[in-house]
């Protein structure tokens, strides 16, 4: 029985074993994705912010401006890529909403952002844009791969229509979290109008070729990520806008469209801290908590097997010696 009973339990210890690398290396990437519906929307403040009046083409400090992000999964786009890219996708439309403190909008901005639904990387596909121009991606935009790496990494940058790096700048404590702090900057570089923009009488995708004037733009983006989802938990870009040159600026030579630090608003950081915490739990029981505790469980099997088997092999003690009782000899 005991060396019956070894044998399972050497069985079991080979299961156990087993499935450990496999959930780690197998099931993770088939299991950890990002879901194909997915909607979220985030609230960013810029406090006494420098902002053009159109109206006048004079800049003012302003209490705020807002910055209403929305990011929609296109789950009908998603399966039509999917058929030709071999590959579970997702589809975000988003859309960058500026408004200026009456609430007014400023510009707006859509995206349609194509990746791999575990590993982030873009996918070029009909559609991917920004702004409705055509763009092909180069790196990742919006959230970090899973088990974000201690290392650079590239960035698209939606208004520069180009990948620049975004450098990891070591570990913080944030909201409770171990936190990855990456920061990139953008120099001045001349960016297209976006094609929505309060300016009266003014078509904004022919105002540089009729005027002119251009429109410039530099960041520094800083994002606060937490390393298990490669979620951004903050999020945070220092931004400068400038119209340079030609007729419209009435003889000047540069105008500050908008100059401000750009955060997120208090709530929406807590909710998305919450929202990080719940789903990081996810993903380290498929890389962390059930590898290890499979692996430890199939090594006290393996030990358990190992004693059975060595207390099996044990010679049992002799049997106790019989003593003869002879019948007494009567002479």
């Amino acid at each position: 029985m005991r060396r019956k009973a070894s044998l399972v339990l050497l069985a079991l210890a080979v299961f156990f074993g087993a499935l450990s690398p496999l959930l780690r290396w197998y099931a993770f990437p088939r299991l950890a994705k990002i879901p194909p519906s997915q909607y979220q929307e985030a609230v960013l403040e810029a406090k006494n912010a420098t902002l053009i009046d159109y109206g006048t083409m004079q800049s003012k400090t302003v209490p705020k401006v807002t910055v209403v992000q929305t990011l929609k999964g296109n789950v009908e786009a998603a399966k039509e890529i999917e058929k030709s890219a071999g590959r579970d996708v997702v589809v975000w439309d988003t859309l960058s909403y500026v408004q200026g403190p009456d609430g007014k909008m400023v510009s707006q901005i859509p995206e349609r952002y194509i990746f791999d639904a575990h590993s982030q990387a873009p996918v070029h596909a009909t559609g991917e844009m920004v702004d409705g121009d055509p763009v092909q991606r180069k790196g990742i935009e919006f959230k970090f791969p899973f088990l974000t790496e201690k290392r650079d990494y590239e960035y698209f940058d939606f208004q520069a229509r180009t990948s620049a790096p975004i450098h990891y700048k070591g570990t913080q404590k944030f909201h409770g979290l171990d936190v990855y702090y990456f920061e990139q900057t953008i120099p001045w570089t001349k960016v297209a109008y976006p094609k929505k923009m309060p300016l009266p009488g003014i078509d904004s995708s022919t105002l540089e070729k009729t005027t002119g004037t251009s429109l410039w733009y530099t960041t520094t983006r800083k994002f606060w990520i937490d390393p298990v989802t490669g979620a951004p938990v903050n999020g945070e870009e220092v931004n400068q806008e400038e119209m340079r040159g030609g007729t419209l600026l009435g003889g000047r030579d540069r105008v500050t469209v908008f100059a401000g630090d750009v955060k997120m608003r208090d709530d929406y950081v807590d909710y998305t801290v919450d929202l990080v915490k719940k789903n990081r739990v996810l993903v380290l029981l498929l890389t962390s908590y059930l590898p290890w505790g499979f692996l430890g469980l199939g090594l006290v099997l393996l030990a358990l097997s190992l004693w059975l088997e060595a207390r099996s092999r044990r010679p049992s003690d002799p049997p106790p010696a019989v003593t003869e009782q002879l019948d007494p000899v009567i002479a």
